[in-house]
């Protein structure tokens, strides 16, 4: 997106989406969307709630596609004003959290490499609910007492079996767990939530704002991605309602390139914990922005 900045020189506003399979959304889909899209309704760049209700006007879901727009429209509002948009919302860039840095189980050889590849990093991140996983965990554990958060991806199949895994992971400095079970079971989570002694934080069960209020008595907390929720106004509007339903905040990515990845870094200072490794883990990064130095946010 474009606009005219002091003296005449052009602005532009640069968005990204980026298409998991599993969302159901794909590089066709996105294109066209966003050929549906007039270009005349985004002529006033400030105007985002408004563009909003014309996006979904147009289909419903196509959140990655909706949020290539709200990115772009943050991006080109933000160099309009010659701010960065955690100062427009008010945050203190100090605050950001470390991101964590995934690690997956292979090779002896090769996971010895990743362990030693992740140093710079405060936070490690491992997938569980897969072969191996236990002792993914005290491979890392025998390298470094650094501390490791776990995403189970719906993993686990009982209550039981989740709190079993839970309180072994707890005796090994494990800080919180995401979506241990089906994302439907909120039962399930709302029983194991209090049982825990570490927070259990919603994923794939968690999408838009609407989501939140009926997860607070299942889950601590929420990850926020903006591929899923439609991009930085609605990633706002969660991260405020989850505090105000005294719930942790997470904020987490895709596979993305530096473009989305700073732009959520913008309200990482707000949340509690951080996963915005996406574009560390691609060799084509076609932007610079959001750094991690000694694996802190900046």
């Amino acid at each position: 997106m474009d606009s005219v900045g002091v003296g005449g020189a052009p602005l532009i506003g640069y968005g990204e989406a980026s298409m998991p399979p599993y969302l159901g959304e794909s590089v066709a889909s996105v294109t066209g969307f966003l050929s549906r899209v007039d270009a005349s309704r985004l002529s006033d760049p400030f105007a985002i709630d408004a563009i909003h209700a014309y996006l979904d006007s147009l289909a419903p879901g196509n959140m990655a596609a909706k949020a290539a727009i709200d990115i772009a429209l943050h991006d080109l509002t933000g160099k309009i004003m010659g701010q960065p948009w955690h100062r427009i919302w008010g945050i203190d860039e100090r605050k950001a959290p470390s991101t964590s840095y995934t690690i997956s189980n292979d090779s002896p050889g090769v996971l010895e490499q990743k362990i030693a590849e992740s140093e710079p990093y405060k936070v490690i991140k491992v997938k569980m609910g897969v072969p191996g996983d236990r002792e993914l965990i005290e491979t890392i554990r025998r390298h470094t007492d650094r501390p490791i958060c776990v995403d189970v991806n719906q993993g686990w199949k009982t209550p039981e079996e989740a709190l079993e895994n839970i309180l072994w992971l707890a005796d090994r400095g494990v800080i919180f767990v995401e979506q241990p079970l089906d994302k439907r079971d909120m039962e399930g989570h709302a029983w194991l939530k209090e049982r825990s002694p570490i927070p259990i934080v919603a994923d794939e069960a968690v999408q838009t704002s609407a989501d939140v209020p009926a997860l607070a008595r299942a889950y601590d907390g929420i990850n926020i991605k903006l591929m899923k929720c439609t991009g930085m106004r609605e990633a706002w509007k969660m991260v405020t309602l989850a505090r105000a339903l005294d719930m942790k905040v997470m904020v987490g990515c895709m596979t993305e390139t530096s473009c989305a990845i700073t732009a959520a870094s913008q309200f990482s200072p707000a949340v509690d914990f951080a996963d915005l490794d996406g574009s560390l883990l691609i060799a084509n990064d076609r932007f610079k922005g959001m750094e991690v130095v000694k694996g802190k946010i900046t």
